[in-house]
């Protein structure tokens, strides 16, 4: 009988790692819009919907950060947006902008050995992105190697819960219905963090490149969960699969266990979006309770001239699968594909291999050479 992962895949991409490794710790500079690290705006302080900080966060179910337009309108398309998007954040945080509450129908985090990564479904209209949108991928490296968006960076507290790092290797894919982010935050022989947030996949989208089974399951519910680390997105058998194969594999390698979920009913900003008036220490979803974070209180608590606050007419359109077909340049096809399967997301989920043919898992033994001899499928 065949088994599901060899035992050298499975000791590969479950071997720890020290964050301080090469090419997991950002060498980038931060960028000249962002703030010097990342924390909570004080109380007494109102939230600028119009900041230009491209600085995100992913600390958990209800405190992480994504990418969106600067402004509304038709030709905001993360395809023609995607050097100059900016941060919007569940929480007031980054001096970036607020994403309204509501706006997010599903967030599901999975904290694994080698990554944080977190996925689900919003109304991404009120964040700028046109109802429709299929999405494109962002990611630290783009076209020109300055960041999508350019000045982007990221940062996580996942590791130990309380410090902030800013980490290397990310990604990111976006569109009006869905999301998902990957940090890698580790790295195994053989499994450099480079190759775990691999960045070229655009148009395969959040479920299969990051091994996401139940991915069309999973709206209107909250989880965070451990879990197993996924296969490097890619890693195929022969040849590795890559952006111009002329057969598109039908899901990743195999999709990783997940275990010590918890679920949460709802996730909340805290900000009253008429005044955008940071009134109260932002809570935080800890474990079975929210936490109160300890933040300054400054004294500029009345305002006279506030920002803007925008109005959102009806996205127009409801929830769809993301298109898969597109490319990067149109601003299609990034955010999902494949079909819907697996298990709520609530529960754990075995590890299920996504080739049929014995002979075809067999053959990982012969993918790319950087994992020549530590990845096998039996």
């Amino acid at each position: 009988m065949w088994s599901l992962v060899a035992p050298a895949t499975a000791a590969l991409i479950a071997a720890s790692a020290v964050n301080a490794q090469a090419g997991v710790v950002a060498t980038n500079p931060n960028g000249a819009t962002n703030p010097d690290k990342p924390e909570f705006y004080p109380v007494g302080a109102q939230v600028n919907q119009t900041s230009l900080s491209r600085l995100l966060s992913l600390n958990g179910v209800d405190d992480f950060c994504l990418f969106g337009p600067m402004e509304p309108g038709p030709d905001s398309l993360i395809g023609n947006t995607e050097p100059t998007v900016v941060s919007w954040c569940t929480k007031p945080r980054n001096n970036a902008r607020l994403i309204p509450d509501g706006a997010i129908h599903a967030a599901h985090v999975i904290k694994t050995p080698a990554y944080v990564q977190i996925y689900g479904f919003w109304d991404g209209t009120k964040v700028n992105i046109p109802a429709g949108d299929s999405g494109g991928e962002l990611d630290p490296h783009g076209a020109e190697n300055l960041g999508n968006p350019i000045g982007g960076n990221v940062t996580s507290n996942i590791v130990d819960g309380k410090t902030d790092v800013f980490y290397e290797e990310w990604m990111s894919f976006i569109s009006f219905d869905q999301f998902c982010l990957r940090i890698c935050t580790s790295e195994s022989p053989g499994v450099p963090a480079s190759l775990m947030c691999e960045h070229q996949l655009d148009i395969m989208g959040c479920r299969f490149v990051m091994a996401i089974e139940d991915f069309y399951s999973s709206n209107n519910t909250f989880t965070f969960c451990e879990g197993e680390n996924a296969a490097p997105p890619g890693l195929y058998p022969q040849p590795r699969f890559t952006v111009g194969n002329t057969v598109t594999p039908t899901g990743p390698a195999f999709f990783p266990k997940t275990s010590n979920c918890v679920t949460y009913s709802t996730i909340s900003n805290g900000v009253d979006f008429k005044n955008l008036m940071v009134t109260a220490a932002p809570t935080v979803l800890v474990g079975q309770s929210s936490s109160v974070v300890a933040v300054p209180t400054t004294s500029q608590a009345v305002v006279t001239t506030p920002t803007a606050v925008p109005t959102f007419p009806a996205s127009g359109a409801a929830s769809s699968d993301a298109s898969a077909s597109g490319g990067k340049a149109s601003g299609t096809g990034a955010a999902a594909s494949g079909a819907a399967s697996g298990s709520a997301s609530t529960k754990p989920s075995g590890a299920k291999p996504l080739v049929g043919s014995a002979g075809l898992i067999a053959s990982t033994v012969a993918v790319i050479g950087v994992v020549v001899g530590a990845i096998a499928v039996f």
